[in-house]
């Protein structure tokens, strides 16, 4: 999403936005390896990892799971929180068109 020709102050907020997307890919996966057995979580490097990961999307996280009805385990909240940073992704770069380069 980022490209060459944003603003400054844009270019940096997609870029945020990019990598928070990428810490919600990277927990959920995690989360799964857990879940599976796969990882284990009595090393202290996967603990670690797993503790910063929840630190970092459970303060996002805990708001819309409390909204969205319970699915029977399957928690949807991950998937709202990516098409929210599309959606802000999107709202940034329409409104820099918009907004910072109209002509006068």
């Amino acid at each position: 999403m980022i490209a060459l020709g944003h603003h400054p102050i844009v270019a940096l907020l997609l870029l945020l936005l990019d990598l928070y997307w990428w810490v919600v890919v990277i927990a959920v996966v995690v989360s799964w390896l857990v879940a599976f057995g796969v990882l284990n979580t009595y090393n202290h490097l996967a603990r670690s990892i797993i503790r910063a990961l929840d630190a970092l999307t459970e303060p996002v996280f805990r708001p819309i799971r409390r909204i969205l009805p319970s699915l029977g385990g399957l928690d949807l909240s991950p998937l709202i929180v990516l098409i929210a940073i599309w959606f802000l992704e999107y709202v940034l770069v329409w409104a820099e068109a918009r907004y910072l380069y109209q002509p006068v």
